[in-house]
């Protein structure tokens, strides 16, 4: 059985992400809260599991895309060392490729960083009690996974395609790089529009971006 902190004893949180400045603002929002007990934070996920198994904290706030090991390893390892830490996600990612496997993994919670502080604090309080907590975009991404059939998953071969015409490639330019046919080219997009429920490359790549299928050149916005 999984134990919370007892009554009017602090939460003891470990932070894990790895840009310094964000651990630094979440040290001073939750140190000055004598309902929080900052036990340590990690730069990466394998340092959090680390760092979780040896202090034994209440709540993880974990980011999710770390060097080394990211937070949904660094979730699913904790769990297979049975260790008692409820995990909050605290990420700027909500794509269903960040958030599905995040949950699968065993986060009692996932939030987006532009959480106000007071609802960052009762969602760690909630988490320290066993409670699920979800912002209100990442909850819906989750409902809709339950009530939508299951999509069949686009190939590899179809995601390669898919990356060149997100680039700019034509059909001929893409059967170059592959080398393949223009005709099997059209083929496998008729397959992306068909599982991705589009009807047009623009809606494809749209979706593809959307759905974290293909991420976008580092330094441009999604």
């Amino acid at each position: 059985m999984v134990e919370t902190p007892g009554c009017g004893a602090p939460v003891r949180l470990l932070i894990a992400d790895d840009h310094p400045v964000v651990r630094d603002g979440l040290r001073g929002m939750f140190a000055g809260d004598p309902g929080f007990e900052v036990v340590a934070e990690a730069g990466d996920g394998a340092e959090a599991v680390v760092l979780a198994e040896r202090l034994g904290p209440d709540v993880v706030l974990m980011d999710l895309r770390m060097p080394r090991l990211d937070g949904v390893c660094a979730i699913r390892a904790m769990a297979e060392r049975g260790l008692s830490a409820r995990v909050l996600v605290l990420t700027t990612y909500d794509t269903d490729s960040d958030v599905l496997p995040a949950v699968k993994a065993g986060a009692t919670g996932y939030l987006l960083k532009d959480t106000a502080r007071d609802e960052l604090v009762r969602a760690v309080r909630a988490a320290a009690r066993g409670e699920s907590v979800l912002s209100p975009t990442v909850a819906s991404r989750v409902l809709g996974q339950v009530r939508a059939p299951e999509q069949e998953p686009l190939s590899p071969r179809e995601i390669e395609v898919l990356g060149l015409v997100a680039a700019g490639s034509t059909n001929r330019e893409t059967a170059a790089r592959l080398f393949i046919s223009e005709a099997t080219v059209k083929t496998h997009l008729l397959h992306i529009y068909a599982k991705l429920g589009v009807k047009d490359r623009a809606a494809a790549v749209a979706v593809a971006y959307e759905k974290g299928l293909l991420r976008a050149p580092s330094g441009q916005p999604r």
